[in-house]
Formats: structure tokens, sequence, C-alpha cells
């Protein structure tokens, strides 16, 4: 594609998830920006090996394991925007309402990338909840970002993952910062259950290690608490809440953005 066309195939899709660089200067709007912390996070050896991305959306993790070599990517995700684990009062509200909020449909974001990208990751459309060895195989490597807060079920998801993966388990996921803070080695979460966010658990650092723990993994490696920056199609990028509250997170997590978390483990059951 040139670059008018394919910038017209990245205005097709009317919500962006990630920022990708799809050709020289040519990025979509995503709602957040992973390139400035990609390198903070406790990346596994990829190169040569069988890998996973649970919950990709427009696919900046899969591909970046393509990136590094790895042998074979397949990236997961639900086919419709009606399979999230949307709570009983946005559900009721029906598919127009939910389209509204996420985009027409779902998916297009990744073939416009990986189109662009010349890729062969491969996409499988499938809930978390539903991985096993029979249904996609098994994978050297599984890395799953932002995803568990979504889920009204965690654990039945990472327990799914957990029987998928041979190797190592990244796993990357927003943390409630005051929690964190307040109680810094007591695995807690914030239930929310409502809303268009369609957040249900959020855990502090600690929370987020026994989730990882509980499902049956061995954590090997941790890092300090970042923060995802907003991307450019962020609807709070530009008027961030307050000032103190910039400050704070700044302090905790080094960034702007939302706060989050990362391990990498290894299945020790």
């Amino acid at each position: 594609m040139s670059a008018a066309e394919l910038r017209a195939a990245i205005d097709s899709n009317p919500v962006w998830y990630h920022t990708l660089e799809l050709a020289s200067g040519v990025v979509t709007p995503g709602w957040f920006d992973l390139r400035p912390i990609v390198h903070k996070l406790p990346w596994p050896d990829v190169e040569g090996k069988r890998c996973l991305d649970v919950g990709t959306y427009d696919g900046y993790l899969a591909f970046e394991m393509e990136r590094r070599g790895a042998a074979e990517v397949v990236a997961l995700d639900i086919p419709n925007h009606e399979d999230w684990d949307w709570p009983p009062d946005v559900r009721a509200q029906g598919a127009e309402h939910l389209a509204l909020l996420a985009g027409p449909e779902k998916g297009v974001g990744f073939r416009v990338a990986h189109d662009a990208l010349e890729s062969k990751v491969e996409k499988v459309d499938m809930s978390a909840y539903e991985l096993s060895p029979e249904t996609v195989g098994t994978f050297d490597v599984v890395v799953c970002g932002s995803l568990m807060l979504h889920l009204r079920d965690p654990l039945r998801a990472l327990e799914a993952i957990h029987s998928v993966c041979t190797g190592e388990f990244m796993s990357c996921e927003e943390i409630d910062l005051t929690l964190t803070v307040s109680h810094p080695r007591r695995p807690l979460a914030r239930l929310d259950g409502s809303g268009s966010m369609l957040q249900w658990w959020v855990p502090n650092v600690a929370g987020h290690r026994r989730m990882v723990f509980s499902a049956g993994f061995e954590i090997l490696k941790a890092v300090r608490p970042y923060s995802e920056p907003f991307g450019a199609g962020h609807p709070a990028r530009s008027g961030l809440r307050t000032l103190p509250r910039r400050v704070a997170r700044t302090l905790a997590t080094g960034n702007m953005g939302v706060p989050h978390a990362a391990v990498l483990s290894r299945p020790r059951v």
C-alpha cells in the first residue's frame, strides 16, 4: 500500500487500541502507546519459539514477538464486541450501544496492521477462557497485557493460560496505585463491575503477583510499576485529571498513563 492508501485504511477503523507505526511516519491513533515502555517489560527470549499473545486487540505484543524473532506467533482475541464480559448494566443497553463504545467491528485494526506489516502472525478468534492444549496446542512463551481487569473471572483465564504454557509467561496488568502504596505486601483488588470502562478487578502489585501464583506459576522476575502512556486517540489524554494526581503517578511509575505491573513466570505445577 502507498502511504495514502495506508492512512485511508487506518482511518477506516474508528477505534485503535494500540499505537503502531505501520510505515515510516504513518502511525495509528491508539488509545495507548507501548513504544516508550516496551523495553521495560520482563521479556523472555522468544527467538525461534512458538508464542501466544492472549487478548491481542490490534496486535502490538504479537507483532513485537515476531519482530524479536519468534518462529511462530498466534494472536488470540474474541471475535465480537458482544463477547466481552460486559457488566449487566452495560449489556442491557444492547449490541448497538456496545458497538458505539468499542467500535462497529472487532479485529479491523489487527487486519490493517497485519497487512501493512506483511506479518505472518496467525489470528485465532477465541476467548481466553477457551484456551486448552486441545484447542490451540501448547506454547513456549505466552504473553498477556491489560486483559485481566476486563474479565469477570481472571483466575479462570489465568488457569487456561497455564494449561497451554510449557515455558514462560509474561503478565502485564493494570494495578491500583492507592492499594499498592497503602498495602504493599497484602494481596488486594478493587472491584468495580459496572459501567462502560468494563473494569472488574484491579489488583495492587501484591494482588497481581498472587493471581499469577494462584494460577500455578512461579514468578521469576518482576519489574517496578510503570505506566502505559496514553496514545493520541485516548479521550483522557488532553486533560488528565488534577496536578497532584499527575505528580503522584509520575513519582510512582516514572511517567504518565495507566499504572501497570509486569512479571515473568513459569509453570510450577
